[in-house]
C-alpha cells in the first residue's frame, strides 16, 4: 500500500514496505565495483527473503572508473525504475558519476512507480532527485557494505525495508545548537547535493526542510564555497534545522579547529537546531529515510531524529561516529 504525504503542498509517496520474495535491483550509477562483491551483497539480500535481479552493465567499466559508459549506467537505473515487479533498488557504490545521470532519467521514472532506492555519497544526486520527483529514498547501506554485513547499518536497512522506523537518539556534542524542528529529510554528501541547488532535482526552496551532510576528502576552503553557493540560491530559506554528520579526510587550508567550527559561523544567522557528529558519512552508512517528514530534538544530552511515518516505531540508540560498529 503507497502511503501518501503532503509537504507544503507537495504529495510526497512512501514506497510499499516489502515482503518475502519481492525483487530488490543492484545497479551500479557510479563508479565500478568489484563482481564478487555484488554477489556476496545479494546472497545477504536473499537471506532476507527476497530475490535480488542485476544491471546488466554492472560488470561494464568506462575510463578506469565508471560502471559503464553514462547512458549504459542510465539504461540500468531506468530499467530498474520502470519495472513493475522491482520493489527496491540497491547502489552497488557511489564515488562520482551519478550527475551524469539525471538529464538522462526523467523525473517522471521515480514518480510513476514508487519504490525504495538505497545508496549514499555520490548516490546524493539520485537520492535527492527521487524526493523532488515526489518519493520517499533512503540515504543507506550499499553494496560493499551490505557484503560486509558486520554492522548495525545493515540490520536497519532491513528493518526498514521490511516496516521498522527507527527513531535515532545519539549523545550531545558539545558544539551542538538546541532547538527544535520539523520538516521534510533531504541531503547527502555535501557536493553532490550542492549541485542540485535550484534545480528541478532538488525539493524546492519555501518547503520546511531538515537537512543532513556530510563531506569526505575536501578542502576547507571548497565546503565555504559550497555553502556560500548554497546561500545565494536562498537553499536555507526553508531549512528548519540541520544535522552535521561525518567530515572525513578534510583538507585543513584555513584556520578553523574543525569543519563544523566553520558551517555553525554559516548557520548561527538562521537560529535553527543543529546537531553534530550525527554517524552518518563514508565510515558510517546509518540509514536516514530522505523525503520523510521528521522531527529534530536537540538540547544538552541528546539529539533526536524522529521520522513521522508509517511503521512499526523502534528507538534506537546510537553511539558516537567512531564507534566501530559503523565501520
Amino acid at each position: 500500500m503507497l502511503v501518501n504525504y503532503s509537504v507544503s503542498g507537495k504529495k510526497i509517496v512512501q514506497p510499499p514496505y516489502l515482503k518475502k520474495g519481492d525483487k530488490v535491483a543492484f545497479v551500479s550509477p557510479a563508479y565500478w565495483l568489484p563482481g564478487e562483491t555484488i554477489t556476496q551483497a545479494a546472497e545477504v539480500v536473499r537471506s532476507w527473503g527476497l530475490e535480488p535481479v542485476f544491471g546488466r552493465h554492472n560488470d561494464r567499466q568506462h575510463a578506469s572508473a565508471y560502471a559503464g559508459t553514462a547512458d549504459q549506467r542510465a539504461d540500468d537505473l531506468r530499467w530498474a525504475l520502470e519495472q513493475d515487479d522491482i520493489k527496491a533498488i540497491i547502489c552497488t557504490r557511489g564515488g562520482y558519476g551519478c550527475a551524469h545521470l539525471l538529464d538522462r532519467i526523467p523525473l517522471s521514472s521515480f514518480k510513476n512507480n514508487p519504490k525504495w532506492l538505497v545508496g549514499y555519497g555520490d548516490i546524493t544526486c539520485l537520492l535527492c532527485a527521487e524526493v523532488a520527483a515526489g518519493v520517499i529514498s533512503i540515504h543507506g547501506p550499499m553494496s560493499m557494505d551490505i557484503a560486509e554485513n558486520d554492522g548495525i547499518s545493515v540490520g536497519l536497512l532491513h528493518d526498514i525495508l521490511f516496516g521498522k522506523v527507527p527513531q535515532y537518539v545519539v549523545p550531545a556534542d558539545q558544539r551542538n545548537i538546541p532547538g527544535h524542528a520539523e520538516g521534510v529529510l533531504v541531503g547527502g554528501n555535501l557536493s553532490s547535493y550542492s549541485i542540485l541547488a535550484g534545480t528541478e532535482y532538488n525539493l524546492a526552496p519555501g518547503h520546511d526542510i531538515i537537512l543532513f551532510i556530510e563531506e569526505v576528502e575536501e578542502a576547507l576552503h571548497h565546503i565555504d564555497r559550497l555553502f556560500y553557493m548554497l546561500r545565494l540560491q536562498k537553499n536555507f530559506e526553508g531549512i528548519k534545522g540541520v544535522i552535521l554528520g561525518e567530515f572525513a579526510a578534510i583538507k585543513y587550508d584555513l584556520q578553523f579547529d574543525s569543519a563544523e567550527q566553520m558551517i555553525i559561523q554559516h548557520l548561527r544567522r538562521y537560529n535553527i537546531p543543529v546537531c553534530c557528529n550525527f554517524p552518518v558519512g563514508s565510515n558510517s552508512s546509518l540509514p536516514l529515510i530522505e523525503g520523510a517528514q521528521v522531527t529534530l530534538d536537540v538540547d544538552a544530552t541528546s539529539a533526536v531524529l524522529t521520522f513521522n511515518m508509517e511503521g512499526e516505531q523502534q528507538v534506537t540508540h546510537i553511539g558516537i561516529l567512531d564507534t566501530p560498529l559503523f565501520r
